[in-house]
C-alpha cells in the first residue's frame, strides 16, 4: 500500500489526467453560460473640436463622455445549447473515467514492479540457500577426503557445484538490484532511496473465485476505460444535434443604451440619451452547403467514436478471458509446486545423512541439492505466475484497489 500511495502521488500521467478534468470542467461551465445573458458597457471620455476657417467665431469645443451599454439574451435556438451542454457533461464524465483508468494502469504497473522485486528477492534467497548447501557439501567432502573415505574426484565435483551455485547467486543479486531500481523509478523516488520489501502472507489456495461471466459483466459495467469510451461516443452523438441546430433560426432579446452619441463616433452637439429594446430573429438562408458537410462530419466522428468504444470493450474482455484462464491454471500449479518443494527438502535431508555416514556418494548428494534448487525455483515461478495472473485479471476488469 505504501508503494501504491507514493507511486500515485508522483506519477505524471495521473497529474495530466487530473488537469484534463479541470479543463473539461471549465468547458462544462462555458456550455452552461450560454443560457445566461451577456452584458457589456463602455465609457469613452472625448473632446470634439469643430473649426470653420472662414467663420472662426463659429468654432466650438465640447467635452463629454459617451456611455454605451448592451444586453443580449438568447431565448430560443432549437436545442443547440442543450446539445452542447450534454456533450460537455459527457466529456467531463469521460475525463473522470480516464482519470480512474490512469489510476488503474498506474496501480497495475506499481504492483507489478513490486511483485517483480519480491520474486527477485525470493530467487536471491533461494540461490543463497543453494550456495550454503553447496558449501556444506564441499566441507563434508573435504572431511571425508581427509579421513580417506572419499576420492579427490568427489571434492572436485563439490567444488564445481559450489562455483556454479556462487555464479547463480551473483546473477540473482544483479537481477534483484535491477528490480529494486525499476521499483524506485516507478515510485518517483530518488535513486538514493533504500527500500525494504515486506513479503505479504498470501493464502491463495483458500480464496474464492468468481466465474468468468461475472468478471466479464463487472468489466462491462465498471471498467473506467469502457466508461470513458462510451461517454465520448455519447458526446459525439450530441455534436450532431449541435451541428444541425446551428443551421436553424435563433431568437435573441437585445437592449442598448447610448448617452451623448454612439461608440466609435464623435460626441453629439447636445446631451442625449438613446434606449432601444427589441427581439432579433436570425434565419440562416444559405451557407454554401457548409452546414450539410459539417453535419456529415459530426456523424462520421460519432461512427468513429462508436468503433473505438467497441474496440476498447473487445480488447478488455479478451484480456479478461486470458487472465482468468491463467489465474485458474496458476492456482493449480501452486499446490503441485508446494508438494514438489516438500519432497525435494526431504530428499536433501536424507541424502545429507546418508552421505555423512558413507552410505550415499557425492553424485546422489549433488543431485538432490540440484533438485531442491529447481523445486525452489518452480515454487517461486508459480507464485510469480499467480500474482501476475491475479493482477492482470483485476486490472483488466477495472476492479484494482486496496480492497482487492
Amino acid at each position: 500500500s505504501e508503494v501504491v500511495d507514493l507511486g500515485l502521488c508522483n506519477n505524471p500521467q495521473i497529474k495530466q489526467a487530473w488537469a484534463a478534468i479541470k479543463i473539461q470542467a471549465g468547458a462544462v461551465g462555458e456550455a452552461r453560460a450560454a443560457y445566461l445573458p451577456t452584458a457589456n458597457a463602455s465609457l469613452s471620455p472625448q473632446q470634439t473640436q469643430v473649426n470653420y476657417p472662414q467663420y472662426t467665431y463659429a468654432n466650438s469645443i465640447s467635452n463629454g463622455q459617451i456611455v454605451y451599454a448592451n444586453l443580449n439574451w438568447r431565448l430560443f435556438d432549437f436545442g443547440g445549447r442543450g446539445a452542447n451542454n450534454r456533450s460537455a457533461n459527457h466529456l467531463l464524465q469521460a475525463a473522470l473515467a480516464s482519470h480512474d483508468a490512469s489510476i488503474q494502469k498506474t496501480m497495475a504497473a506499481m504492483i507489478g514492479n513490486y511483485f517483480d522485486a519480491l520474486t527477485a528477492q525470493a530467487t536471491l534467497k533461494s540461490k543463497e540457500m543453494a550456495l550454503k548447501y553447496a558449501q556444506s557439501a564441499l566441507e563434508a567432502t573435504l572431511r571425508r577426503e581427509g579421513k580417506g573415505a572419499s576420492d579427490k574426484s568427489d571434492t572436485l565435483q563439490a567444488q564445481t557445484a559450489l562455483a556454479r551455485a556462487q555464479l547463480a547467486s551473483n546473477r540473482a543479486q544483479g537481477e534483484y538490484r535491477k528490480a529494486l531500481a525499476s521499483l524506485v523509478f516507478a515510485m518517483g523516488l530518488s535513486t538514493q532511496s533504500k527500500l525494504i520489501l515486506q513479503d505479504p502472507q498470501e493464502k491463495t489456495q483458500k480464496q474464492s473465485h468468481k466465474d468468468l461471466d461475472e468478471w466479464l459483466d463487472a468489466a462491462q459495467k465498471e471498467h473506467p476505460a469502457i466508461k470513458s469510451a462510451k461517454a465520448k461516443w455519447e458526446s459525439s452523438q450530441e455534436k450532431i444535434a449541435t451541428a444541425r441546430s446551428e443551421g436553424l433560426p435563433t431568437l435573441d432579446f437585445s437592449g442598448n443604451f447610448n448617452r451623448n452619441g454612439y461608440p466609435n463616433q464623435g460626441l453629439t452637439p447636445t446631451k442625449s440619451n438613446t434606449t432601444s429594446v427589441g427581439f432579433v430573429l436570425t434565419i440562416p438562408i444559405f451557407e454554401g452547403f457548409s452546414r450539410t458537410y459539417k453535419i456529415r462530419g459530426a456523424q462520421a466522428q460519432a461512427e468513429q467514436a462508436q468503433a473505438q468504444m467497441e474496440e476498447v470493450e473487445h480488447q478488455i474482455l479478451t484480456e479478461i478471458v486470458k487472465s482468468h484462464a491463467d489465474a485458474l491454471s496458476s492456482i493449480a500449479n501452486l499446490d503441485a509446486s508446494e508438494k514438489l518443494l516438500e519432497a525435494a527438502n526431504s530428499a536433501v535431508q536424507s541424502s545429507i545423512k546418508r552421505y555423512n555416514i558413507g552410505v550415499a556418494d557425492i553424485l546422489e548428494l549433488l543431485s538432490t541439492q540440484t533438485a531442491l534448487a529447481e523445486a525452489q525455483q518452480e515454487k517461486i515461478r508459480c507464485v510469480s505466475e499467480w500474482r501476475s495472473a491475479r493482477l492482470r485479471l483485476l486490472a483488466s476488469a477495472g476492479l484494482l484497489g486496496r480492497e482487492s
